[in-house]
């Protein structure tokens, strides 16, 4: 999971920094005009790998580096890493400045996974939590919005999981419930499982935590990747039985959706199927 991640950035004895943007674009250079090659959500941390022009070049806890303005984050002590933790379970959340959703606009809407830091649980009103945000501002969202100590779950579940993104729009380089692209959406998948794998398809289906699983074999949960070959890929879903799977996909509409393995297209482009071990 995130949090445990973050262990990873004091070893290495780098920076950290904390993401105060809903989504924070990671770009391959630091520039906005290069493309975007993947993001860090709301109260992420990340270790900061350089500083240039405004710019930082961040290293996220999937070990995947990129680009993104100095203004999207607050370098020091990390966040949400020890005490009481609430992680976003719905699709977004929005945050309060008081335990009311009638008297003032969200302060700010996040996304699925954000792990925030909890500074009150009132017994009176069990509806709300008081928050510390990444900024130290206080903020107040709904119980029924979060988790507390969440466990890794099991295949049945994360499939379940995953259906519940159907219709949320395809994004290139994204890792968040404000947008997926394919291997990012998968990886979030395995993850609740508390399988952290590599951030892209093609690393993902060379990686040494899944093993290679023939088309006849394939059961739900099993990974599925696509290309021109084995050594090119670029598309990955999550297998959900019957023949169908499930992907965020740009191929007719751009969006989380269902598919059929067995149209001619998927088929074609079918060059590699795993199991997690």
């Amino acid at each position: 999971m995130p949090g445990i991640a973050v262990l990873a950035l004091f070893a290495a004895a780098l920076p950290n920094a904390v993401v105060l943007r809903p989504v924070a674009n990671m770009y391959s250079r630091a520039t906005d005009d290069s493309d975007v090659v993947s993001q860090a959500i709301y109260g992420a941390n990340v270790a900061v790998l350089e500083q240039k022009d405004g710019w930082a070049h961040i290293r996220t806890f999937d070990d995947y580096t990129g680009w993104t303005p100095l203004s999207a984050l607050r370098t020091g002590q990390p966040y949400a890493t020890h005490g009481r933790v609430a992680e976003v379970q719905s699709l977004f959340a929005h945050i309060y400045r008081e335990a009311n959703v009638t008297k003032h606009a969200p302060v700010i809407t996040v996304p699925f996974e954000t792990r925030l830091e909890v500074i009150a649980e009132p017994p009176d009103n069990t509806r709300w939590i008081e928050v510390r945000l990444p900024d130290d501002r206080s903020g107040w969202l709904q119980t029924g919005d979060v988790a507390f100590d969440v466990k890794p779950i099991g295949i049945p579940e994360m499939l379940a999981l995953g259906k519940r993104f159907l219709g949320l729009p395809y994004t290139w380089g994204g890792t968040s419930s404000f947008g997926y692209d394919c291997s990012g959406f998968a990886q979030m998948l395995c993850r609740r499982r508390g399988v952290n794998m590599p951030r892209d398809a093609q690393p993902q289906a060379d990686w040494s935590g899944v093993a290679s699983v023939e088309r006849r074999d394939l059961v739900p949960g099993d990974l599925l990747y696509f290309g021109n070959s084995d050594k090119h890929i670029t598309h990955t879903g999550v297998y959900l039985g019957d023949g169908k799977f499930i992907n965020a996909t740009t191929s007719q509409t751009p969006m989380v959706r269902i598919d059929d393995l067995n149209e001619p297209r998927w088929t074609k482009l079918l060059v590699a199927m795993r199991r997690v071990k």
